[in-house]
């Protein structure tokens, strides 16, 4: 829906729209409000915009970190109605209409909350130290390096079981994410570090896919899982489906009732909300999700908007997913609900999300898709799958080094990320 228009008559003094977050939605509103007679601020706590799902190939060094990620000034840089700041926002003050941060406030007449999600432990939090979560690139980043170092850890071990607890990765949840993330450890020990050790064999390393539901991927159609774990298994990768995590410590996991030694536990499982729901008195979910209307204001509030992995809300019974193309969707919708505002219209349609599909990878040459009446497993899936991601990255500097990075891993089995950088040298001790 286009809310690029003419107006008639613009407002004396423009409308402030403060928008909270710069992922998917938040910086799809943005832009959609180029044209439009407001005065936008942008607000994030890093100054760039991620694009959170390759973000797994940045923890096993298939990308460097800048490939997927751009400066929200850069992207936000020809748009004069818009500033961005680089601040953390602590609450909203609803009566007042101003957005808080540490001290500081920012005014605004419409606000987008865009805020995203972190990991869910599910009630059991004490985990989060025992484990690695992939919501970040600092996350990214700092599971790369205990990736990386695990190796040459065991490449200094002389004790057989120590050895193998360490050369042990638990993936926890087998989503999308932890489908391609275990795809992608099994091929960085069984072919990009193949034959660069001479103590220990990386192919040796057992790589675990943990799923408390009957089978994986559980968007997908069940034929499709069913091909994607024989892919996994045809990589190395153990799965194991209705087996619930009931502990994590410093020594491994304690999984369907039986204990397993393992220095690298990943969690990829459940999401909860940011707290933004809670900044303004919202109606939450179990997951902290607000509770949203049919335009994605929130009731009582209608100058106040969630969307993407913060909002609640659903479409025909059902509640959408949380996904990227949600989230893109959600924030040109609501760009497009404040521009008649702001023209004085009224805006007639609620938000109707027109379901993309979904599509996942494992490893090399292999993916699935499912969208709409159109299932594929396999090459052509795969080759999908890398040019749905390289167009919906930011930038042609972006998309051009994925694709030549992409080149190096999957036909030459080379890793150019494979940085281990630290200061504290007793890490090595």
């Amino acid at each position: 829906m286009s809310i690029e228009r003419g107006h008639d008559t613009l407002p004396a003094v423009m409308p402030r729209v403060v928008i909270v977050g710069a992922g998917f939605g938040g910086l799809q509103a943005a832009r959609a409000l180029r044209n439009v007679p407001v005065h936008v601020t942008v607000i994030d706590r890093t100054n760039h915009h991620l694009f959170q799902p390759l973000l797994y190939q940045v923890a096993t060094t298939v990308l460097p970190p800048n490939d997927i990620t751009a400066p929200i000034r850069e992207v936000l840089r020809k748009q004069q109605n818009t500033e961005v700041l680089m601040a953390e926002v602590t609450g909203v003050d609803v009566q007042e209409q101003r957005v808080l941060m540490h001290g500081r406030s920012v005014p605004y007449d419409y606000l987008i909350l865009a805020t995203g999600a972190h990991e869910s432990y599910f009630g059991h939090n004490e985990w989060k130290q025992f484990s690695s979560g992939l919501k970040t690139i600092a996350q990214a980043l700092a599971l790369r390096d205990k990736l990386l170092e695990a190796f040459e850890a065991a490449e200094l071990e002389t004790d057989p079981e120590k050895r193998q607890a360490l050369l042990t990765f638990v993936l926890v949840g087998a989503g999308p994410t932890g489908v391609e993330m275990a795809g992608a450890i099994a091929e960085l020990a069984r072919q990009s570090l193949a034959g660069e050790f001479r103590h220990i064999n990386p192919k040796a390393a057992r790589i675990i896919l943990v799923e408390a539901l009957p089978r994986i991927l559980p968007a997908f159609p069940e034929k499709l899982a069913k091909k994607a774990k024989l892919a996994l298994n045809h990589l190395g990768v153990e799965v194991r489906t209705s087996s619930p995590v009931e502990e994590i410590n410093e020594n491994g996991a304690v999984i369907a009732g039986k204990r397993l030694d393992a220095r690298n536990i990943i969690w990829t499982a459940g999401v909860e909300a940011s707290p933004a729901g809670k900044w303004i008195g919202a109606e939450t979910d179990r997951a902290g999700r607000a509770r949203v209307n049919g335009d994605l204001s929130v009731p009582g509030h209608p100058n106040i908007f969630v969307i993407g992995d913060t909002a609640s809300a659903s479409q025909n019974g059902k509640p959408l997913p949380g996904v990227a193309p949600v989230a893109l969707q959600e924030g040109r919708y609501v760009a497009s609900v404040i521009a008649d505002a702001v023209a004085g219209q009224e805006h007639q349609q609620p938000f109707h999300y027109v379901d993309k599909g979904n599509l996942a990878t494992v490893g090399r040459f292999f993916g699935i898709i499912d969208i709409g009446k159109v299932r594929l497993a396999g090459f052509l899936a795969w080759v999908i799958w890398l040019v749905v991601h390289i167009y919906y990255l930011i930038g042609f500097r972006n998309r051009f080094m994925v694709m030549f990075q992409w080149g190096l891993s999957y036909l030459l089995f080379q890793r150019s990320a494979r940085l281990i950088a630290f200061e504290d040298y007793s890490r090595l001790e």
